[in-house]
């Protein structure tokens, strides 16, 4: 698996890469794995209601957030600085072509990531994500392309959670988190990249 930190990336530059990656393995190209933060922006899956944008589209330009229409899963989420966003571009054809299982495997990443740093965090039934008590850290979406699966996984590192309060994140109305928040310390972007990749790399079992 191919490692790639794209730094701060607008959205739509990171997602051109992934369309661009998922060809590739298609054709027998290498996996890959992209890291990145996004400019504030508010992206709507294939199940999404804009009633879930609880401010009005003409407020969300004039503070240059941009609300775009993708295509992964799921329903309205943030992506801002100080999340640690995670982009997986994996051959489920080598992998079982179960989607269930795969979401389940990148709720373990993150509930293995999280305990790397004391946090204790869960799954919710029917709730795809990884929750802390009753506040959800890491939100999961998924596309897939002739089973080469991408998007992937957010990680409130230390997102300015007051941008929560755009949106009613997944359509659900429980809170949101951060690492941060739930440790009361700063935490080094670069470090947390770096032992994400390695839970990556055991989880699935790849180089």
């Amino acid at each position: 698996m191919n490692i790639e930190d794209l730094g701060l990336i607008p959205y739509e530059k990171a997602w051109q890469k992934q369309k661009e990656a998922v060809s590739r393995v298609i054709a027998g190209g290498q996996e890959c794995l992209f890291f990145c933060e996004h400019p504030p922006v508010l992206t709507l899956g294939r199940s999404a209601s804009r009633k879930n944008l609880l401010v009005p589209p003409d407020e969300l330009a004039n503070r240059g957030i941009r609300v775009l229409d993708v295509d992964r899963g799921g329903d309205v989420t943030l992506h801002a600085p100080g999340q640690l966003v995670a982009y997986p571009i994996l051959d489920l054809n080598r992998r079982g072509r179960d989607l269930h299982r795969y979401l389940h495997q990148l709720e373990e990443v993150g509930i293995d990531f999280l305990r790397g740093f004391g946090i204790v965090s869960v799954r919710v039934s029917g709730k795809t994500g990884v929750w802390v008590k009753d506040r959800k850290l890491i939100a999961i979406g998924i596309g897939v392309r002739q089973w080469v699966a991408y998007h992937g996984i957010g990680i409130n590192v230390k997102t300015d959670l007051s941008l929560f309060s755009l949106i009613r994140p997944c359509g659900l109305f429980e809170g949101v988190t951060s690492i941060e928040q739930c440790i009361g310390n700063a935490v080094d972007m670069a470090e947390a990249k770096d032992r994400l990749g390695k839970i990556f790399r055991d989880d699935f079992g790849v180089q």
